[in-house]
């Protein structure tokens, strides 16, 4: 079964995870939720720098930002992740087959790599 996936939220979210800082923030995320000074606590950055990211990651739906009086806690929103990894998996049986046929061609050729080794 071929799954239908919305190009532009994929690369929207791609776009979000190639930063190293956004995935740090997701990661810290995963384990519960933490408003801007909490999030912003282990990097060397501004707080107006944290938010930034924070709203790229909004932007893909992978944060939610909740509002409690004064309190806008930021969780986790998998929805996204679980798209890339639905791509990701529609990709497997095409690498696995070429895995496959590239341990193949390495098999046939270690014999005559080692054949050429004997020949000095």
């Amino acid at each position: 079964m071929t799954l239908v996936i919305d190009e532009d939220r994929l690369s929207e979210t791609f776009a979000a995870l190639a930063s190293s800082t956004r995935r740090a923030i997701l990661a810290r995320l995963a384990e519960g939720e933490a408003n801007v000074n909490e999030l912003a606590g282990p990097f060397a950055m501004t707080l107006p720098a944290i938010s930034k990211h924070i709203k790229v990651l909004e932007r893909a739906g992978l944060v939610v930002r909740g509002q409690r009086a004064q309190y806008r806690p930021c969780t986790l929103n998998p929805a996204p992740l679980e798209e890339v990894s639905a791509w990701a998996g529609q990709c497997r049986a095409v690498w696995e087959a070429r895995f496959d046929q590239l341990d193949v061609y390495l098999t046939r050729l270690r014999p005559q790599r080692e054949a050429g080794e004997h020949d000095d």
